[in-house]
């Protein structure tokens, strides 16, 4: 049986980043159809990014910082924390346009790796346009795309959509479009809810 899993995350969101380890461990053993969505975990934040607000230096302080380095270690995933929240409204709608255009599970996973692995800022067209270049699109079409604002509609609706199914919060994993498991959660979480959806 085929799972369709549909994962609503933010590429400042560093549990979405690390939450990739399970859901690339499921890969191996069933047979998945795997889709990213855009969901703004701070919608509020200016174009030019902003400073850490003290509840996330806090949660640092109080272990979040260790835990994430644990999760991104166990599944192999190089991590650096970042140093401000950015501004993600251009990657989301760069994605879009990877996804047109068949490349958005590869577009995302690069620019992921962009962010916590390589310390990157996600609104900067340098970065952007070296993910679109790694993964084979066209840097120059993109761009011209997401800055006319081809997509800017589109993500923003599904942003919109998410509210509507109930997304607060990312990383928002639901399966086959029913099922929602939320936070980057362990793989036997995921596992369990699989083989109970198969026993259904």
């Amino acid at each position: 049986m085929d799972f369709k899993l549909t994962i609503f995350s933010d590429y400042i969101c560093p549990w979405c980043y690390v939450g990739q380890g399970a859901v690339n461990k499921l890969k191996t053993e069933y047979k998945i159809d795997i889709e990213w969505r855009p969901f703004y975990l701070r919608p509020d934040t200016p174009p030019e990014g902003m400073d850490l607000p003290e509840y996330v230096l806090k949660a640092r302080e109080n272990g979040s910082e260790e835990y994430l380095h644990q999760l991104a270690e166990a599944h192999n995933l190089p991590f650096v924390s970042t140093k401000r929240f950015y501004n993600t409204r251009l990657a989301h709608e760069a994605t879009e346009y990877a996804r047109q255009h068949g490349k958005a599970n590869p577009f995302h996973k690069a620019m992921f790796h962009k962010v916590y692995a390589e310390s990157q800022d996600p609104s900067d067209w340098s970065v952007l346009r070296a993910v679109a270049e790694e993964v084979g699109l066209d840097a120059n079409d993109m761009q011209l795309s997401v800055e006319g604002g081809k997509y800017t509609e589109e993500v923003a609706g599904q942003v919109q959509q998410a509210y509507q199914i109930g997304v607060s919060g990312v990383p928002t994993y639901v399966i086959n479009d029913k099922y929602a498991i939320v936070g980057a959660q362990p793989y036997e979480v995921f596992k369990n809810a699989l083989s109970q959806i198969l026993k259904k």
